[in-house]
């Protein structure tokens, strides 16, 4: 496949007010990792449990160490909840996350929870017997337009090679892992990721956000303040918007959990720039966690960490991060997709970058 391009490429600097990292994405928070894993086999009509495939799993991981032991602070909102995820309440109760987040389709939300399980219990053969369980946390979106979702083609493999691959570098976007057969406003969607750099004043902290997209009829797209989606529509239009959408959230800011989630809501009005209404049958779900503080499981002895003295001056900065790094993370899972034929040969095409940037410039 050829290279396809990111949302910058359509000429909107100007809208947005903050810098973003080196890699315009969420690895620019220091320790973060992103691994993907793509399930993409078989062609023509639907064998419902056998293929095609068009699915997968991406995980996300706060740091390089052993998350059960070194827990983040975390928060979870809940935009729209028709969904299926996976761990939410443990985290809404406790504050933290020790596994990875899971990202995939909606029917191997368990069957990735499991590997999830089986991943930590290998590095910590102790849970359940002398310490506590574990809490796996996975999202998801339904692909199954594309994809045979029956089959719950994910499997353990999958996810321990999405593990053991995943990086500090570029995220790979569009059609891969938990993106491959999810659509945005019509057209192909998948994975996208940005990033944000805070003004020394309100701190200096990065933030990135990481999507999976696979939501929006085709009118509503918004690229740019442009009512794009009006003037320009895929040749195949979906079913009526009935979607989804989860957004992860990393900081290098030391908040706990409550700040966090001030974050989280904040990250529907980054889905809203993009034209989005939240549909009456989406699952729209946000995770934050931040990177700069750890929870350690069973300290023998007292830790120092830090703390966020002035939360007005920090989240000055990090409110607008959101904002701008959630929509241009949509904008990048639109861009960077190419077109995929799935079941039944339903198509999700490739949103046509060169005709919106010429048009977007007035040409």
């Amino acid at each position: 496949m050829s290279a396809r391009p990111r949302a910058r490429i359509l000429g909107l600097d100007y809208l947005w007010q903050l810098p973003p990292g080196p890699l315009n994405a969420i690895t620019d928070v220091a320790g973060v990792r992103v691994g993907h894993a793509t399930v993409w086999f078989g062609e023509g009509v639907l064998r419902a449990g056998q293929g095609p495939a068009r699915t997968g799993v991406t995980v996300i991981l706060p740091h390089a160490g052993n998350l059960f032991t070194e827990k983040v602070p975390a928060a979870v909102h809940t935009i729209n909840g028709y969904g299926k995820a996976c761990g939410f309440e443990q985290v809404r109760e406790l504050g933290e996350i020790e596994t990875p987040i899971a990202l995939t389709n909606t029917l191997n939300v368990w069957r990735v929870a499991d590997a999830l399980v089986d991943h930590a219990l290998r590095t910590n053969p102790a849970i359940g017997i002398t310490t506590g369980t574990v809490n796996p946390v996975v999202g998801e979106c339904n692909d199954g337009d594309l994809n045979d979702i029956q089959g719950r083609h994910v499997a353990a493999a999958h996810v321990q090679h999405a593990l053991e691959t995943a990086s500090s570098g570029v995220v790979a976007e569009g059609a891969v892992g938990a993106g491959t057969g999810t659509s945005c406003y019509g057209w192909k969607g998948g994975i996208g990721s940005a990033s944000r750099v805070t003004p020394a004043a309100n701190g200096g902290f990065t933030l990135g956000a990481l999507v999976q997209t696979n939501f929006g009829r085709p009118e509503e797209l918004r690229i740019g303040g442009a009512w794009v989606g009006q003037r320009l529509r895929p040749p195949a239009p979906p079913p009526s918007e009935r979607g989804s959408v989860m957004v992860v959230l990393a900081t290098d800011a030391p908040l706990e959990a409550r700040q966090l989630h001030r974050l989280c809501v904040r990250a529907g009005a980054g889905l809203a720039r993009t034209g989005a209404t939240i549909g009456h049958g989406s699952g729209d779900f946000v995770i934050a966690f931040a990177t700069t503080r750890r929870n350690q499981r069973d300290a023998s002895s007292l830790v120092t960490t830090q703390v966020v003295t002035d939360e007005a001056a920090v989240m000055a900065g990090l409110f607008p991060a959101v904002v701008e790094a959630v929509e241009e993370a949509v904008l990048n899972s639109l861009c960077a997709a190419e077109t995929v034929v799935g079941r039944d040969g339903h198509v999700r095409y490739a949103l046509p970058v060169a005709a919106i940037t010429s048009w977007l410039a007035g040409d």
